[in-house]
């Protein structure tokens, strides 16, 4: 545009994607802009990491002395983790960033999915009806699908990666069923949306199921009456044009609710839980780190850590000695061999842990230099988090360090006493184990192996008892007794 002084052509403007063999590219492209005064988009530079540095030193280079006129734009992916942070720290210093954000919200998911089509799409069928009111659907159920992620397990199993080509393409399906029969194929429509587009992403057969019941729901004849709501208040548009909508969707969608997904508001409660924690985590991170006391003495940082350190490290019990234990053993029935396998992951993880607080021991003594493994294991006991070097060894948790101790030493004492003799305890802690599918693979190889039964038609079956774990004084003949699961949104009626 003129108003820039600065008039587009593709001579003066280079646009480079980044991946093999396109550095040579950039780095010319970038030589000749900076001299003649152009503009370059480098995208994707997340797949040339071992590359920035160079970039990097580049940029340095064309800082002075380059033409008024010359620019750079960069793109990159955002890191799913702090550990896959590679943009060089120069680069991000001195560059304005931004970010494009997921919508959060149904409001602006509903928005956002609609921002893929517009007034040409709605007008491209000739039912034009049943593509608008279907169409329209979709957008909700995308937008339901999509944000529903925020609920933990009780939105999906798993987290899937639905995107908005899933939408656009069953637009597309839409418009090929409607133009090409006489009667909406409902039912052909669903199974294509629910097992095909979207379903093709789903791995787990809840969820499939959870995904069907939506489009169920919110594809069906009722929708032409007028009468379908897609959630309680929010009834299916009728016919409009593409502005109407965006309009329809601000003055009549209800506020932002478990409801708009079909949940209980309660469903709400971890996620909202969830997100405060992380926001008091993050302040709490960025509090300063200076050892120092402050007004009034009180503990230092390094004391606290001393006493927590001692405290563990007496607590802690000795390894398992494996090769005593196989000693003890006559049989190695399926329920001995878990008991090994148990056994040796908490080695495995009880070694680490006490390596690592040793060495931080000598550590903040002074006998050891401080390397960063050491200072990040400091932090994690000042802030009451699992290190992360422990919680690659353990299982999964999503409890606080003072927590999660206690719980590691309840499973040790769990294994300690039914590596005393080997026999099944009355009742087995099936959530203290690091693989509890292994345990209930155990149940099934043992009754196999008991009554000659084949393995692979063997299924496991549930019953729930009206006592607690007290009351038994042996395990049954065939299976075992387990407790320690909980749940989640819902409750036994003991009645």
């Amino acid at each position: 545009g003129k108003k820039l002084g600065y008039t587009f052509n593709n001579r003066n403007f280079h646009n480079v994607s980044l991946g093999q063999g396109q550095e040579v590219v950039a780095e010319q492209a970038l030589d000749l802009a900076a001299k003649e005064g152009h503009w370059v988009i480098l995208q994707n530079i997340h797949l040339v990491a071992k590359w920035l540095s160079s970039l990097e030193k580049k940029l340095e280079q064309h800082s002075e002395s380059s033409h008024q006129d010359f620019r750079v734009f960069i793109s990159a992916e955002p890191a799913p983790s702090p550990e896959s942070h590679i943009i060089p720290q120069g680069i991000l210093e001195n560059s304005i960033k931004i970010t494009n954000e997921p919508p959060t919200g149904m409001h602006a998911n509903l928005h956002k999915a609609l921002d893929n089509f517009n007034q040409d799409t709605l007008e491209m069928c000739t039912r034009e009806n049943e593509f608008k009111s279907i169409l329209f659907a979709l957008c909700y159920f995308h937008a339901v699908v999509a944000e529903r992620r925020k609920f933990g397990p009780q939105g999906w199993n798993r987290s899937y990666p639905f995107n908005t080509g899933d939408l656009t393409i069953s637009v597309s399906v839409l418009y090929n069923y409607l133009e090409a029969s006489t009667k909406v194929p409902y039912d052909d429509l669903r199974y294509l949306f629910g097992e095909i587009m979207y379903g093709g992403h789903i791995t787990d057969d809840w969820d499939r199921r959870l995904c069907r019941t939506y489009l169920e729901e919110f594809i069906k004849p009722e929708m032409l009456e007028g009468e379908l709501l897609l959630a309680p208040g929010f009834p299916v548009p009728g016919n409009m044009d593409y502005n109407g909508y965006h309009q329809y969707i601000d003055d009549a969608l209800p506020p932002e609710s478990p409801y708009l997904y079909g949940l209980h508001p309660n469903a709400e409660i971890g996620f909202l839980t969830q997100t405060s924690e992380k926001l008091f985590r993050v302040v709490l991170e960025m509090q300063p780190r200076d050892s120092s006391v402050g007004e009034g003495g009180g503990v230092t940082r390094e004391e606290t850590v001393k006493a927590l350190l001692e405290e563990m490290l007496e607590k802690l019990m000795d390894e398992f000695n494996i090769a005593e234990l196989m000693g003890k053993v006559e049989e190695r029935t399926p329920y001995v061999v878990v008991a090994f396998q148990e056994c040796e992951r908490m080695n495995i993880l009880t070694s680490e842990i006490k390596r690592s607080l040793q060495e931080l021991d000598l550590g903040l003594k002074g006998e050891l230099t401080m390397t960063s493994a050491m200072e990040n294991l400091q932090n994690a006991l000042f802030l009451d988090m699992v290190p992360e070097s422990w919680v690659k060894k353990a299982y999964p948790s999503t409890a606080s360090l003072g927590s999660w101790f206690a719980d590691l030493l309840a499973r040790i004492k769990e294994l300690e006493a039914w590596t005393g003799d080997f026999s099944l305890p009355s009742a087995v802690w099936l959530a203290g184990f690091f693989n509890p599918q292994s345990f209930l693979t155990a149940i099934m190889q043992s009754a196999a192996r008991k009554n000659q039964w084949p393995l692979d038609k063997m299924t496991l079956q549930c019953d729930v008892t009206k006592k607690t774990r007290e009351d038994f004084a042996s395990p049954p003949r065939e299976g075992a007794y387990v407790h320690g699961l909980f749940m989640e949104g819902a409750r036994w009626e003991a009645q």
